[in-house]
């Protein structure tokens, strides 16, 4: 059995890290396995092709907000992933993020049903049932057919046309074209589970959840005096928030509820850590620290272990890799509702309250932090334990070759 997983990028980004940690698992159980990424890496593994490069996507990326066509483009870089699937003699192809780098979606879609190759559909984000964005948040068009999209700039992003429809049905015909058996979805929570089963076109299909993996040989309790004293932590009660982007004006991050929470709880003594790209010129309040981006996962590893709590307040997530990590190095997750976290969280170490609801949110923060001491108190390497087990890379690997040799009969 030959895989070749498609993703947009690789050991870049979540879904970069997660199809690395497949790919390996995957070679790990002797399965040959290949990957495709849209845009180059660095990575020197010969079985990892990359079809395009980062001017070529701008291109693209101009293409589609000129002219609508929001997934496609890309015929150059597209007839490479082609050619490597003839050349490789895939026999299942596991798309994974393919809404960048360089993949005209419709097209590759297209393909696959005609050469009745077996499919394994993954869904990260909405946009393979919105046909469009990637967050339809309350908006509920995707479900009869989008059309005259009122945020076509917010979600879509297109400069002239609105398409939405035109995408949605595009979208619709090239999944219709697959046979039941050769197509199996996932998704990476059991909240993005139930919108895709709702979904006219996507609901035909198998459709399973499979968490996203968290290396646990990294993302485990990790306690460091060096991290403490690197980044002036020592003697601090510590909330982290971890974010791609984080600042006041992000509504999809909610980099606003953390600095508010950081008024909140300053007389109290206790330091929100931000790690996160941020460019904001605004002065942050004194017990607001802001590490950059971190990219070392057993700096990461090390900053969720001495966290108290780690806050999310993401407006819409479809997962959320912070949640798992923290929960895997011992720490519970206290946040806003946001579609994927509570629903892949562990409910005994975790909890979350109406998005937006900062003061909700402040007695959600208090009430964890004054378990310490009480009979209520919790044991970081008992929620690790769970949490491992929950996330593991093992376990996900062998739930997707469970699917590889026994999910395309019938």
């Amino acid at each position: 059995m030959k895989v070749c997983q498609i993703n947009s990028v690789y050991a870049d980004g979540s879904s970069g890290k997660i199809t690395q940690d497949l790919h390996t698992g995957l070679l790990s159980k002797k399965i040959d396995s290949l990957v495709i990424a849209g845009l180059s890496c660095s990575n020197q593994d010969p079985r990892v092709y990359s079809v395009s490069n980062k001017y070529y996507n701008k291109l693209v990326t101009l293409y589609r907000r000129i002219t609508g066509n929001i997934y496609g483009g890309a015929i150059i870089s597209t007839a490479r992933i082609i050619r490597i699937l003839k050349k490789e003699k895939i026999d299942i192809v596991h798309l994974q993020c393919i809404n960048e780098g360089g993949i005209n979606i419709y097209w590759l879609l297209n393909y696959l049903s005609k050469a009745r190759i077996n499919t394994v559909l993954t869904l990260h984000a909405e946009f393979m049932y919105t046909g469009n964005c990637g967050h339809a948040f309350e908006c509920k068009k995707w479900i009869t057919g989008c059309n005259c999209c009122s945020h076509e700039w917010r979600k879509s992003h297109y400069y002239l046309f609105d398409r939405t429809q035109n995408s949605w049905l595009k979208m619709k015909n090239c999944i219709e074209k697959f046979r039941k058996n050769n197509l199996f979805i996932t998704a990476v929570s059991p909240w993005l589970e139930s919108r895709a089963v709702q979904s006219p076109f996507l609901m035909h299909y198998r459709i399973k959840t499979i968490l996203n993996a968290v290396n646990t040989s990294v993302m485990k309790p990790t306690y460091s005096r060096e991290i403490l004293e690197q980044y002036k932590l020592w003697g601090k009660k510590i909330l982290l928030h971890i974010t791609a982007d984080f600042s006041y004006s992000n509504e999809l991050k909610g980099g606003r509820y953390i600095i508010e929470l950081a008024k909140r709880l300053k007389d109290k003594e206790i330091t929100l850590v931000v790690a996160a790209n941020y460019w904001d010129s605004q002065k942050y309040p004194d017990n607001l620290i802001m590490l950059g981006k971190i990219a070392d996962k057993n700096i990461l590893a090390a900053l969720y272990s001495i966290a108290k709590l780690t806050i999310i307040v993401s407006k819409r997530e479809t997962f959320n890799m912070p949640t798992a990590e923290s929960l895997c190095c011992g720490t519970p997750v206290v946040g806003f509702k946001a579609g994927g976290p509570e629903s892949i969280a562990i409910p005994e170490y975790s909890q979350f309250v109406k998005y937006g609801d900062i003061e909700a949110l402040l007695c959600c923060v208090l009430s964890w932090i004054e378990r310490k001491g009480s009979n209520e108190y919790y044991d970081p390497d008992q929620i690790a334990s769970r949490a491992q087990a929950k996330y593991s890379k093992e376990l996900i690997t062998q739930e997707y070759i469970k699917i590889y040799n026994e999910g395309f009969s019938g």
